[in-house]
């Protein structure tokens, strides 16, 4: 596809992208290069919580760049140092490593689990993840994950990454061995399809690391940040985990991610973790910003409410079309489809007309929704208007 005087085929292949090219985006909302214009209900994949160039986003970028872009994570910088403060001062953890992806952020828990276990469980490295669990890209993360058919792709495997069965405690139970350092778990399973660990599963999961003396790390690179109602998914259990990581909606729409854990935990020596951009101030700036939108008041509750009135909605839908429900938590939820059509859905969205719907479809018998954290309701229904015309296709 020609673009001004260049060709998309200069991009390299990794997916299968429509021939149109976004040019602006805003709130709800994006523009392609013919003036269409799309409801987007996946927001870059729960990336932008704030919806597309907000304002508390772009101010924080163009104040930054005008006063420092990166002097070296060998050295503290403002941004950096206040929003470490600010993850601490709302969470159970007390240090943070800050990294530019999800799966980098996890890539740094699994070498911080294994560092934990050559100094207090005598060289324990596995750790226990998840079928249909997905942790990102790197070799390391991807073994960690639970996604079919990713154990040949890249083999060999990087070892030492057991699968249970998510909300089944005595799966995990049975895995357990003098080799374990941890398990590691997303409190949503997005990728697998929306699909929550139950309240139960977690206290029982963070009762069992206890009792063996291993640790329980969260991946919260897409349900944290608000996304699921709360600021972070693992206070919904009413547990304290070892360690967190953050991706996604920390930045906004900008890369940043976090590695969180308690004092006991962070055992990382000088050189053995870092990055040329890691905290940098740019970045860290942005990631203020958010992070103070979502602590502002009433904003937390605006979540609730809007999760709980999507998910009204499209209860209202399934019991319109005899579809199988919903699920989800928050503004991360899922519409259970009677059949395989979610790709094609999910394309007949992309081309209605006069505008567009943007939408996910993570397994072909369901829809995923991630929405901005502060969509009205009313783009909720013109999400739902849009999704009941489909349907009767």
């Amino acid at each position: 596809m020609r673009y001004g005087e260049f060709d998309t085929a200069s991009l390299m292949y990794i997916t299968n992208r429509p021939d149109l090219v976004f040019e602006r985006g805003e709130g709800a909302w994006l523009y392609d290069h013919n003036g269409k214009r799309y409801l987007d209900f996946i927001q870059g994949w729960a990336v932008n919580c704030l919806g597309h160039c907000p304002a508390e986003i772009t101010d924080a970028l163009v104040k930054q760049a005008k006063t420092l872009l990166n002097p070296s994570p060998a050295f503290y910088n403002g941004p950096m140092v206040e929003l470490a403060g600010l993850l601490t001062a709302n969470s159970v953890f007390d240090r943070v490593f800050f990294a530019n992806t999800g799966a980098e952020a996890n890539e740094g828990a699994i070498k911080l689990a294994r560092k934990w276990g050559k100094l207090h469980r005598n060289g324990a490295y596995e750790i226990i993840t998840f079928d249909h669990s997905f942790h990102g890209r790197t070799l390391a993360t991807m073994s960690a994950s639970g996604k079919a058919g990713w154990d040949v792709m890249y083999a060999p495997q990087v070892p030492g990454f057991p699968k249970a069965d998510l909300n089944d405690i005595a799966s995990v139970e049975a895995l357990i061995t003098d080799k374990t350092v941890a398990v590691m778990l997303e409190p949503v399973q997005g990728e697998g399809g929306v699909i929550p660990a139950s309240p139960e599963f977690m206290q029982a999961l963070r009762k069992l690391t206890r009792e063996r003396g291993i640790l329980l790390i969260v991946d919260e690179v897409q349900a944290g940040m608000g996304r699921t109602g709360t600021l972070f998914a693992y206070q919904q259990s009413g547990i304290e985990p070892d360690i967190m990581t953050l991706g996604k909606g920390i930045g906004g729409g900008v890369p940043l991610a976090a590695l969180l854990a308690t004092e006991s935990v962070a055992c990382f020596e000088p050189g053995e973790q870092g990055g040329t951009y890691n905290g940098n101030p740019l970045m860290a700036a942005v990631g203020v910003a958010v992070l103070r939108k979502l602590l502002s008041e009433g904003f937390m509750e605006s979540v609730r409410a809007r999760g709980e009135y999507l998910k009204q909605r499209l209860l209202e839908l399934s019991e319109k079309h005899g579809l199988k429900g919903e699920r989800g938590c928050g503004l991360l939820r899922a519409l259970i489809l009677d059949d395989d059509r979610g790709p094609a859905i999910v394309k007949a969205a992309l081309e209605m007309d006069p505008q567009g719907l943007l939408l996910n479809a993570p397994r072909p018998n369901l829809l995923r929704f991630m929405p901005a954290l502060n969509v009205s309701e009313g783009e909720i229904d013109q999400m739902i208007e849009a999704l009941d015309v489909l349907l009767k296709k």
